[in-house]
């Protein structure tokens, strides 16, 4: 029986095209782990970005890197205005649980204010820009009363509660004196704590931070001038700096832990199944050799 040389073809491509893209899938799978096939010493770039309201995402991601012997140096890198405390608090534990088992440096983006500073404040060493913004070393709570506009427009709140303090900072009627104390009581001790975590992953004196604890911000330039930071750089200035407190000679090897895997390999298998089905369009048009395929949109 004579073979079709147009069908032969067409299952040697097919063969070799098969061959390529599982090559490929092997190759981006390694590419894709933390840990290289062939090893070698890496740091690893963490973002803390946005408000901070979930801890999780970022602890998972320090225990992760933590644990891989390959890292030897992990960069926050901070983009954060501030967030909730027990987050900042949380993300904070961690980075000093990491930091007794290898090197983290803070690299600040465009702001590291409030808790993103508190976060910081956990590393080795912090570097910001000169312009970036950071401090904001206090708490704030904010409460708004909106009873007189209920007034106006004919609503009326009605409250249940079992203990007397229950309602503190509802908006629906005014704060008392003792409301105020109470409150002022709970941002005074967590200012303390903010302090404290400053003065002792600064190495600095708690007399010395507590003037600077008023909520104001710095640029990068002033905090440097008063030890709330180390050096001056951007992300590229960090890495290298990261090299060197990893002991990494030449270039570092630098790995994120949302790599989006296969990416590339999508895009060639998408171009390579769009110029098959226009060669077979093209070439293979004998009127007794038919293909049912799909269209790719």
């Amino acid at each position: 029986m004579k073979k079709h040389p147009v069908l032969l073809g067409f299952m040697v491509f097919g063969v070799l095209l098969g061959l390529f893209v599982i090559s490929v899938g092997v190759l981006f799978y390694f590419l894709g782990r933390d840990e290289s096939f062939w090893g070698g010493d890496k740091i690893a770039i963490i973002e803390v970005k946005g408000v901070l309201l979930d801890p999780q995402p970022t602890i998972e991601k320090l225990t992760r890197f933590r644990k891989n012997h390959e890292v030897k140096v992990i960069i926050l890198r901070i983009d954060s205005p501030g967030g909730g405390v027990g987050p900042a608090q949380e993300i904070y534990a961690e980075v000093k649980r990491t930091q007794k088992e290898k090197k983290v440096l803070a690299s600040v983006g465009s702001v590291a204010a409030s808790g993103g500073y508190y976060i910081a404040c956990a590393a080795d060493t912090i570097m910001a820009n000169p312009g970036s913004i950071t401090g904001s070393i206090g708490v704030i709570v904010e409460s708004l009363n909106v009873e007189e506009l209920l007034k106006k427009i004919g609503l009326r709140s009605n409250v249940i509660k079992s203990g007397k303090h229950k309602d503190i900072g509802s908006p629906m009627r005014p704060m008392t004196e003792e409301d105020r104390r109470l409150l002022q009581g709970v941002l005074d001790n967590i200012h303390e704590q903010f302090i404290q975590a400053v003065a002792e992953g600064r190495s600095l004196p708690v007399e010395k931070v507590r003037p600077l604890a008023d909520g104001r911000i710095f640029s990068g330039e002033q905090a440097k001038g008063l030890g709330l930071i180390d050096f001056l750089g951007n992300l590229e200035d960090a890495i290298a700096l990261a090299a060197e407190m990893g002991g990494i000679k030449g270039e570092p090897e630098i790995i994120y832990p949302d790599k989006k895997r296969f990416s590339l390999l999508d895009l060639i298998l998408q171009e390579t199944l769009q110029k098959t089905l226009e060669s077979l369009r093209e070439n293979l048009s004998h009127p007794n050799f038919l293909f049912l395929m799909p269209t790719p949109e």
